[in-house]
């Protein structure tokens, strides 16, 4: 477009809801996020962390995906292949609930449709439902590339999960058995021990008679032992007694027999080490169906596993029959009640303990003995925690790498096996005989349907019910979203050669067990087979890590509905515009901190995006009536006729882009959104225009003039290239406009300026804190003496010995258009003017005469008037801090607030008391 196009077409407020549609369809539409292979260029990766399909947006996501847009587009900007895959997970719990949910508005369960049709109907739901979240990613700005879209069920990404399973289980790391598994009784399904939430919770610990039998006899002696338990009905599971073998108080009793209260069972007294002689009376009941710990010591000591819950926790036909079909709350009411009329509840007691709950549900889990699927976790944690450790994975923050040794040194095997319809269906069959003949024992393990069965032969084959976790597919992520182990059929060789490992991971620390230590497994175990190398290096699926901070209301609160306090990402956007909430989030967001957030902080991002669009337009103006000299041959700044706000100006752009550079390399995205601010802001805006306004509007050559225009426009758009990964809507519209551009161009795929040393002039920029030190130390006598905005003013300094008049004298028009500074003039050593302001900069002394600029005398009044006003103030809240009763008893933040006050009113009398001795001649 031409220049005087490009000056109109920047409307007089920036609109960001006309822009940010416009831009984003002109980037897709152009292609500009696709990522191919390309030799020439290093490649930069990030897969998303697939949001459920289930999902929409909430700011968890907004800073998650603002912060990998930020770093896909830098890359993209420093010469990078930068690559940014996304997708979603099927999400199994979570997306069968919904439709079982739409299915029960109907009056239907899915055992109606029958598993085939069901599956069908998920299908369909995530066809028209599914995926809005990725939908909703656009309005955000992200820069993925869409092309590459991937889904965890995609038949390409299914046949990677089937591949895993059997390779797992010919190396023996997945087996089946009977194990005590985290059982949700709501969605009627094992889950992991990741997937369980403990919270502390106010219980009770009762206290129980079991009577000791005759010795050899089945009767009951007049003696007992008593147990602790904070589960009572699971009694009627009970197998066994366990007493510490080291526990002289018992060991008279090991190997005696007792009667198993309200059933008519007899059990034995065992000694196992597990047993805490501190705990209770030191006694346990043994319930190896309902306990993990029981579990294993009915493992040692081959106790019978008696399984008193069905699989919604409701009693079975395990229990006497008074007990049966009960839910297990109303089990325990029932047996307490029995137990205190038969005299066996010796007494309750408060008990604080851990309850687990569903993750997804929050119902309280149910350890639970059933057949599943397990991986075995520690032959595969032990590289995994290697990387880490030795620095070829790191985290940001580096505290998570302890979290991440304790978990991977204290792992457990991974319950894999899910009592769904939704999902991944393990890929095994079971022989079902023929001819009368039983099936087959041996489970047959294959990627796809057997059509008959290896051992006997038979056609009459039953595929295992359940599915995997979820977290089954979304381990392998990284390197399925690039068609593994299918990638040669479907020549995707060279991108999964090129994009893999990925470079960064940007994720929520609460999945640091779910997903980021189980993709390091994965990528070590299967990456040989596609890299060809053994090296950890190149087999690891991301070289960094960086966890997100949590996103809590300005109170500090978690955020929720039902606190009020969680807004709609998609009402910020709309009212303040994306580029607003993007940088808003990134500026509140130190790294490893919680961030305090409120809709009313998005006017930080809101007012920046408007404070740059103000200052394209008076460029542009400017341009307009003197010109622009002509464009460097090399796209750098222009040189010509520098000063020493230009020399000041340009130290400070390649500063800033240094800084700016060492902080994404430690990837501390809030330095970076602070420091191109207060470049921005600061620097460009509140000085660096104003002080060009002097030789814009002064006597200087138009020659001169169209320079410092043409300077003012290459740094401006530096620095909008800089803010452009942070704020890429507003950036690409006034990019667009300061120069003609051609019909495909984009500021996303320009190169930043590169930091250039020999531009950054430390001895400038000390030179140019000390004229806004003045600068702003005159404004500030103006405004304690009352000097009126329209009024000039004359300044008198007294130098010291580090600067020369002819120095000073080179700023003086600075000082006049800034400070309204009509005469600079200097005195003698020992000369203080009278009736004048005083201040001290950088050793230089300061005067302003006052005389003729106000009343004195009124004044002197309103000054002395002022001071016993806030003098009074001041007494006031010494002696409430000085009465110890008010501190001790008063609330901590009221003290504060008075102590707060103490030290305002002081500072403010100092200024008063100083500023009267000014007026004193």
């Amino acid at each position: 477009m031409s220049d005087q196009a490009a000056s109109s077409a920047l409307s007089k407020t920036y609109n960001p809801q006309e822009t940010e549609q416009k831009w984003y369809a002109f980037w897709e539409g152009h292609h500009l996020f696709r990522a191919v292979v390309d030799p020439a260029k290093k490649p930069y990766t990030i897969v998303i962390p697939p949001p459920n399909v289930t999902g929409v947006l909430h700011m968890g996501h907004i800073l998650n995906n603002t912060l990998q847009d930020a770093f896909i587009r830098f890359k993209r900007m420093t010469g990078h292949e930068s690559c940014w895959i996304p997708g979603t997970d099927h999400a199994g719990i979570a997306t069968q609930n919904v439709v079982e949910r739409s299915l029960n508005k109907e009056g239907k369960t899915r055992h109606d449709l029958g598993r085939e049709k069901f599956v069908e109907r998920v299908w369909e739901w995530r066809k028209q439902y599914g995926g809005v979240i990725i939908k909703q990613l656009r309005t955000l700005g992200t820069s993925c590339d869409w092309e590459r879209e991937r889904f965890t069920m995609d038949e390409s990404l299914s046949a990677a999960v089937r591949e895993v399973f059997v390779r797992l289980y010919e190396d023996g790391l997945i087996y089946r058995g009977k194990y005590i598994v985290n059982w949700c009784p709501k969605d009627h399904t094992a889950i992991s021990d990741d997937e369980v939430n403990y919270t502390e919770s106010n219980g009770k610990l009762w206290h129980i008679k079991y009577p000791i039998l005759h010795e050899g006899r089945s009767t009951p002696s007049k003696k007992f032992l008593v147990v602790a338990t904070t589960r009572p009905e699971t009694m009627l599971g009970d197998t066994a007694v366990a007493v510490n073998p080291k526990d002289e108080r018992y060991k008279h009793l090991i190997g005696k027999r007792v009667h198993l209260p309200l059933t008519d069972r007899e059990i034995p007294i065992i000694a196992d080490d597990f047993v805490d002689p501190a705990f209770g009376t030191g006694m346990v009941k043994v319930t190896p169906a309902h306990d993990p710990n029981d579990f294993q010591i009915g493992q040692r000591h081959n106790l019978p596993q008696i399984n008193i819950f069905d699989i919604s926790a409701r009693t079975n036909e395990n229990v006497p029959m008074k007990y049966r079909d009960l839910d297990r709350y109303e089990a325990r009411r029932e047996v307490l009640e029995d137990l205190e009329h038969e005299g066996l509840l010796v007494k309750t007691e408060e008990h604080v303990h851990n309850v687990g709950r569903c993750y997804r549900c929050d119902t309280v889990i149910e350890p639970y003995l059933s057949d599943q699927w397990f991986v075995k976790m520690k032959p595969l944690a032990e590289p995994a925690l290697a990387v880490v450790q030795n620095g070829t994975i790191k985290f940001y923050p580096e505290r998570h790498t302890k979290v991440y040794q304790h978990w991977m040194s204290n792992i457990r095997d991974w319950c894999i096996s899910r009592q769904l319809w939704w999902g991944h269906r393990i890929p095994v069959w079971y022989c079902q005989g023929q001819d009368g003949k039983p099936g087959c024992p041996q489970p047959i393990v294959a990627r796809t349907a057997p059509a008959t069965c290896p051992h006997c032969g038979g056609a009459n084959l039953k595929q295992d019910e359940d599915v995997l976790d979820t977290w089954f597919s979304s381990w392998l992520w990284p390197f399925s979203v690039h068609d593994w182990p299918q990638q040669e059929a479907l020549g995707k060789v060279k991108d999964l050669n090129y994009f893999y490992p990925t470079d960064t991971l940007v994720t929520a620390p609460d999945i640091i067990f779910f997903w980021v230590a189980r993709m390091i497994m994965a990528g070590l175990k299967f990456g040989p087979s596609f890299t060809g190398s053994t090296d950890p290096a190149k087999n690891v699926p991301f070289r960094d890590v960086y966890f997100t901070s949590l996103v809590r209301d300005d109170k500090g609160r978690k955020m929720s509905k039902s606190l009020g306090n969680s807004p709609e990402p998609l009402d910020l956007i709309a009212e303040y515009g994306a580029d607003a909430v993007r940088f808003t989030i990134l500026y509140l967001a130190p790294l490893g901190q919680d961030i305090l957030y409120s809709k009313e902080k998005n006017e930080i991002g809101r007012n920046f995006a408007n404070k740059i669009w103000n200052a394209g337009r008076f460029i542009l103006m400017n341009r307009d009536q003197v010109g622009e000299a002509p464009r460097t041959t090399d796209g750098g700044c222009n040189l010509d006729h520098l000063d020493l706000a230009d020399r000041w100006i340009l130290s400070r752009l390649h500063s800033t882009t240094a800084d700016i550079t060492a902080a994404l390399a430690q990837f501390d995205i809030n330095r970076v959104a602070k420091t191109i601010y207060d470049f921005f802001w600061h620097d460009y805006c509140d000085w660096y225009l104003e002080m060009v306004k002097s030789r814009l509007y002064g006597t200087e050559p138009d020659a001169v003039k169209q320079a410092v225009v043409s300077r003012a426009l290459d740094v401006y758009d530096a620095a909008l290239r800089l803010l452009h990964p942070l704020m890429p809507f507003v950036t690409e519209e006034l990019w667009q406009n300061i120069r003609p551009r051609g019909p495909e161009d984009s500021i996303m795929r320009t190169q930043l300026m590169p930091a250039d040393a020999s531009f950054i002039a430390t001895d400038v920029e000390k030179e140019m804190r000390f004229v806004q030190n003045v600068i702003e130390t005159v404004r500030t006598i103006r405004s304690e003496m009352g000097i009126a905005p329209s009024k000039d003013i004359t300044l008198i300094m007294r130098l010291g010995f580090t600067r020369s008049q002819e120095s000073i004298q080179r700023y003086e028009g600075y000082l006049q258009r800034l400070a309204r500074v009509k005469s600079l003039t200097f005195a003698a050593e020992n000369a203080r003017p009278k009736l004048s302001a005083s201040a001290v900069v950088e050793g230089e002394e300061l005067f302003v005469p006052l005389e003729g600029l106000i009343d004195i005398e009124v004044e002197r009044q309103r000054l002395q008037k002022e001071i016993d006003r806030v003098s009074g103030l001041l007494d006031g809240v010494r002696r409430k801090l000085e009465n110890e009763s008010f501190v001790a008893r008063a609330p901590k933040d009221v003290v504060d607030k008075e102590r707060e006050k103490l030290d305002a009113f002081t500072q403010t009398v100092e200024k008063l008391e100083k500023s009267l001795e000014m007026l004193k001649g």
